[in-house]
């Protein structure tokens, strides 16, 4: 019998923080947040229709790569809203889950499934998992012999991701932000989406500032060849 530690949850979020996020993106949490909070290497797999963003808390998973015993035990006790994070030591030969974990998870009220490492049965997943994010696709299967920890600290495509952080995801991968600095990158998320929708609007209307790349550059001129 395999050990699993389990820490103790949480608390979920206000409704209308995670509300403020769905309307983001994760390139703005990113570009606000230090350009570094993506997890590298992680990409939507399945279950995300063009232009949806799912957000939530993290339910972190750390387990040893290639073996899934203690992430089924994270679908039988994850809340409603919660966003599997399964630190899985980025390796992809053999997949973590599959579609049958992932029609369990939709079941279970899981917002999507992030797995740092691979899974399968994509086209099951597309039609019946939440969106999946990981870092690719294996047909081999899983060992369930364990062991692992529960929201814990993990490190998520080498970004570190505690129990609670929230989880942002959409066409671009994903984005994590700090549960303790939520409300100060949300809100400088909100200012640069604003920012951008001037800059759009500059460009529409042929008046986009583009001084500033000849100040930030010296241009040496080659001339030409005789």
């Amino acid at each position: 019998m395999s050990e699993c530690v389990l820490h103790q949850a949480a608390e979920m979020p206000a409704r209308d923080l995670l509300d403020r996020l769905r309307r983001l993106e994760t390139s703005l949490v990113s570009d606000v947040f230090g350009r570094w909070a993506g997890a590298a290497g992680i990409s939507p797999i399945a279950g995300l229709p063009s232009g949806q963003v799912v957000v939530g808390p993290a339910f972190t998973v750390r387990t040893r790569p290639g073996d899934n015993l203690v992430v089924h035990k994270a679908l039988d006790i994850a809340r409603p809203g919660e966003i599997l994070v399964v630190a899985a030591g980025g390796q992809r030969d053999r997949a973590i889950l599959g579609g049958l974990m992932g029609q369990y998870a939709a079941s279970r009220g899981i917002a999507a499934l992030v797995v740092d490492g691979a899974v399968r049965d994509r086209s099951a997943l597309d039609k019946s998992a939440p969106p999946v994010f990981a870092a690719g696709v294996s047909h081999l299967g899983p060992y369930k012999d364990g062991p692992g920890d529960l929201r814990c600290r993990v490190s998520l495509g080498g970004v570190a991701v505690a129990d609670g952080d929230l989880v942002i995801g959409d066409e671009d991968g994903i984005a994590t932000i700090p549960r303790s600095r939520a409300e100060e990158i949300i809100a400088a998320a909100e200012a640069k989406r604003l920012a951008e929708e001037a800059e759009s609007e500059a460009i529409s209307t042929g008046s986009w500032d583009r001084s500033w790349i000849d100040a930030s550059l010296t241009i040496r001129e080659v001339p030409a060849a005789r």
